[in-house]
């Protein structure tokens, strides 16, 4: 559970990094007060990564679950709407192929038989 709070506040914190990077990271020392912030994060003494998520992550989330299960019902649906119409357009693309794969050979497999005179074809078991 540890190891999940700390996963969560740190994806969090480097969805928020690439905005924060592009309009501060002049600031002095910015650098190492982001590292230090990650250590505080990641430490078993100070525990940092389970309060914030104690705080902020988890309550923030108890609130929205509703809509977050109907987005991901939402999304199962959907995943499953596009598996179907994309597998029924790759058999549609397949079976394309193999009838045309199958018309050029008759036509090879006719002109084949053709050079055949009827003798040689009785001949045949």
């Amino acid at each position: 559970v540890r190891w999940m709070m700390y996963w969560i506040v740190f994806a969090l914190f480097m969805a928020t990094e690439t905005f924060t990077d592009l309009l501060i990271s002049w600031f002095p020392f910015y650098y190492e007060v982001k590292m230090a912030f990650v250590l505080w994060l990641l430490s078993p003494y100070t525990r940092g990564a389970s309060l914030l998520y104690r705080r902020c992550v988890h309550p923030a989330l108890a609130r929205r679950e509703k809509d977050i299960d109907a987005f991901l019902t939402r999304a199962r649906e959907r995943g499953y709407q596009t598996v179907l119409r994309f597998g029924k357009r790759g058999l549609n693309l397949a079976a394309t192929a193999a009838v045309q794969a199958a018309t050029k050979s008759q036509g090879a497999l006719a002109g084949r038989l053709r050079s055949f005179s009827v003798q040689d074809l009785r001949s045949l078991p």
